[in-house]
């Protein structure tokens, strides 16, 4: 029987990749996402695209979900700079709006939940520490205590009638045709590409573990099929043990991947979310998982990328590829309202 998957977050970064992904797997995919990041387009792709219905999360019902066999629930703020800004609406939106639809979920039905957390929920580790899903979690921002509650509410519902597993994902990286611009290894490869100049902002010391999107969705995808036994509960680490990077090891691959760039080190941070991660306990969840990736090959993909379509500093610097600056812009031009809802219905429609 083909499994019909329905997936939140379908226009943004990683979901424009997860669509296709499990159309190409023999799946059932149909996207739902409420469209802030449409604009942004950064290439075209010849690769299925399915059917996406409007909508916000939080206003998702029972109704919506009928049909579906499983969610694979993506979408969420995903910066952290806009959950310094507002963490009240981060919380409304990535917690409430997150609990809200497992419970539609439960309520049509649907046993399967995957959802996509983050290895952000460590925080900060110790110097020598490697931390795996048995060690405390620490987050440092509104994105990761949302992470930790979603986690732990949905662990509550977890039953014969609800099968929750919580995907820890590294920081991704990577090509999308809904790129991002605002994630280390791609903020980096755009300004190697557009200046030829790598400035860190500081000594580039902390410890960074990295996931490329593709292998992001290959997780999802065995997610969603594996035994219930095997996932119901179940947090694991998304990556792979030999891509816990220093900011500055990144840097350097990445100044290595555009020939001629120059690297620029800074002094030590105030930031002090640092973190080496353990990614065994995945490969024995889904035995079938292996990191495909390496912030090397990511780093040549995105400058075949630039090359192709000729990017320019405009189009790497512009709002439709920076989550904080998009939403910004769509708030001040009267679009969205303060709680991130479309200000007129006709516009949702469009988006």
């Amino acid at each position: 029987m083909t499994l019909k998957v329905l997936f939140t977050g379908a226009d943004g970064y990683v979901g424009a990749l997860l669509g296709p992904y499990l159309l190409q797997q023999g799946m059932e995919a149909v996207g739902l996402d409420t469209g802030f990041y449409r604009k942004g387009w950064l290439y075209p792709t010849s690769a299925p695209r399915p059917a996406v219905l409007t909508k916000d999360i939080r206003s998702v019902t029972a109704e919506d979900l009928q049909g579906f066999d499983a969610i694979a629930h993506l979408a969420e703020l995903s910066n952290d700079p806009l959950g310094q800004q507002s963490p009240g609406l981060t919380h409304e939106i990535n917690h409430g709006g997150s609990v809200h639809l497992a419970n539609m979920a439960r309520k049509a039905g649907i046993k399967r939940f995957v959802y996509m957390s983050s290895c952000s929920v460590y925080g900060v580790g110790q110097p020598d520490q490697i931390l795996d899903e048995t060690s405390p979690v620490n987050p440092q921002t509104a994105y990761a205590e949302c992470k930790v509650k979603v986690e732990e509410d949905l662990t509550k519902m977890a039953g014969d009638d609800f099968e929750p597993c919580f995907l820890r994902n590294a920081t991704a990286y990577g090509a999308s045709p809904r790129q991002r611009f605002d994630i280390v290894l791609n903020d980096l490869c755009g300004l190697a590409w557009t200046t030829g100049k790598i400035t860190l902002l500081s000594d580039g010391s902390p410890w960074r573990p990295l996931v490329h999107a593709l292998d992001m969705c290959q997780a999802v995808h065995l997610s969603l099929t594996a035994p219930a036994d095997a996932i119901r509960g179940q947090r694991y680490n998304v990556g792979s043990n030999d891509q816990n990077y220093r900011v500055l090891e990144i840097a350097q691959i990445v100044a290595r991947s555009f020939p001629g760039c120059e690297l620029e080190v800074g002094q030590p941070s105030a930031d002090n979310r640092s973190y080496r991660v353990n990614f065994d306990k995945i490969g024995k969840v889904l035995p079938a998982f292996k990191c495909r990736w390496t912030a090397e090959k990511g780093a040549q993909q995105m400058r075949q990328v630039f090359e192709r379509i000729g990017m320019t500093a405009e189009e790497f610097t512009s709002d439709s590829f920076t989550r904080l600056k998009m939403l910004n812009r769509l708030r001040k031009t009267g679009l969205l309202d303060e709680k991130l809802f479309w200000t007129n219905p006709q516009v949702e429609a469009m988006a």
